[in-house]
């Protein structure tokens, strides 16, 4: 990874540092980035969270979680010793030790007031963490000031807006990021380069030319120790909302002007905003059953620990989108999600059009089958075309094939995604951020299937989700392209 190195030293604030995604997320990211300078000399961490602990033993405390990581850890002793910090609260005195303890830490390393505070805590406390930092004047300093928000962004529309009232009464909208970890990855941040560099593709990336549009995001693992969120959550808020959604605006944006964090998310929201209302006959929703993955027989999601064994709680997602605009009207997109599918995988097919005419015609019927773009986000990331090609030989016969590209062949290793992302936001690049009204307008679209949730079928674990979903795509005379053609 080519990384600039910063010229702005900060103070990196991270609430909720002792919790599970600063170890096993943030912590390896940030050494990783610290390990290639790629913050500058004077990068600061502090740590804020309701242990009591001192700062030797936040210390000791990191120490052993570089263990776990993949960083070389061995030249970054020195700096976990002198640049890292613990501010333990309580909640009668909230942040009230929190500005001292700060411009103290500044003051001691010569640091010009900039600051990030990322909320690496639970969603439900988002609001009071934020009302915290601005009523103890912290959302403002002498230097610059970035509040980072981990998804979810709100449960539907009403807590969204309100969520979003609340940051942005302490915080102007340049200052805040929210961060969706699929927006980092390479191959994501890749697509626009791959559409708009590339006028090959570009060309036929309309009605014109394209049948269907799927996306699939794709696990092989049940909750495992997320139950209790996951009861509260589901498949449509966990994944649909964001991740999915986020893939389908890249996909199905114009250019932008410029290529800037704004013109950019401009682009995207026009995207959701042509999304017309899902009717209910355009959704299935499913929960797995008990059955069988990679050789090991795995339990219903009713039978995982901390499930309610009536629940309703939706575990896969398969719905249709239509977009009024001219480049995509009567063009179908289709978003899927699951758990406990063959395996993990993060795709997007473009199923191109057939030929008006089909010329070969053996045995009474066409012989062509469409071309499909498949981009490959996770695992083993690739861009992938198939095409049709004759066999050689006698009588006629066609067989599809594929070129394709594979980061691997050429890239030693991509980065983490949130070290991407953690640049990004020192250096104040907010293109690959969510913005308060996307949110909102992707709130809007599935708010109103919330309360629709209750009518799923069964899918056996390891197949590709129940047969409806089948049936929501064939009408189309389609077919779901992952886990069709390498299963």
């Amino acid at each position: 990874m080519n990384v600039p190195k910063n010229a702005n030293p900060h103070l990196f604030i991270v609430i909720g540092g002792t919790g599970d995604l600063m170890r096993r997320k943030l912590l390896p990211a940030l050494l990783q980035l610290r390990r290639q300078d790629a913050f500058g000399d004077e990068f600061v961490l502090l740590s804020v969270g309701r242990r009591k602990w001192s700062d030797d033993r936040y210390r000791q405390w990191v120490r052993e979680a570089m263990k776990e990581t993949a960083v070389d850890s061995t030249d970054l002793q020195h700096w976990c010793d002198e640049y890292v910090y613990y501010q333990s609260i309580d909640e009668g005195e909230g942040y009230a030790p929190l500005p001292p303890r700060i411009e103290a830490i500044e003051k001691d390393h010569g640091l010009p007031g900039n600051r990030v505070f990322y909320l690496a805590i639970p969603p439900g406390v988002f609001p009071t963490a934020v009302q915290q930092l601005g009523e103890t004047k912290l959302a403002k300093s002498r230097g610059w000031t970035r509040l980072v928000v981990e998804k979810p962004f709100g449960r539907d529309l009403q807590s969204a807006q309100e969520l979003n009232r609340i940051a942005q009464q302490h915080f102007d909208e340049s200052q805040i990021y929210r961060i969706d970890h699929y927006l980092g990855k390479e191959t994501v941040q890749n697509l626009a380069i791959f559409r708009f560099a590339n006028m090959l593709f570009e060309s036929v990336w309309s009605r014109q030319y394209v049948a269907n549009v799927q996306i699939t995001v794709a696990e092989d693992l049940g909750v495992e120790q997320r139950a209790g969120y996951y009861e509260n959550s589901g498949a449509l808020r966990d994944m649909i909302q964001n991740h999915a959604t986020q893939l389908l605006t890249l996909i199905a944006m114009d250019a932008p002007p410029r290529f800037d964090a704004d013109a950019v998310r401009d682009e995207k929201l026009r995207v959701l905003r042509a999304v017309e209302p899902i009717g209910v006959d355009d959704v299935v929703f499913g929960q797995y059953d008990k059955g069988e993955i990679q050789d090991q027989q795995v339990a219903a999601y009713r039978n995982e620990d901390g499930v309610e064994s009536d629940s309703t709680t939706e575990t896969y997602v398969a719905l249709k989108l239509s977009l009024d605009n001219w480049r995509w009207h009567g063009v179908p997109f289709y978003l899927r999600t699951g758990k406990r599918l063959p395996r993990k995988t993060s795709e997007i097919a473009i199923v191109f059009r057939e030929p008006p005419v089909c010329l070969f015609q053996p045995l009474g019927q066409c012989a062509v089958i469409p071309d499909v773009l498949r981009l490959r986000i996770q695992p083993d990331e690739a861009f992938n075309l198939a095409f049709d090609i004759k066999v050689p030989g006698t009588p006629l016969q066609l067989v599809q094939r594929s070129l394709e590209f594979r980061y691997a062949d050429v890239f030693e290793k991509l980065p983490d995604a949130y070290q991407t992302l953690l640049l990004d936001i020192v250096n104040g690049d907010q293109t690959h951020f969510v913005r308060a009204d996307e949110v909102e307008a992707s709130w809007r679209l599935y708010t109103p299937l919330l309360d629709n949730r209750a009518e799923r079928s069964l899918y056996t674990a390891g197949t590709w989700g129940p047969a409806e979903a089948d049936r929501l795509i064939e009408p189309c005379g389609a077919q779901w392209q992952t886990g069709t053609h390498d299963e």
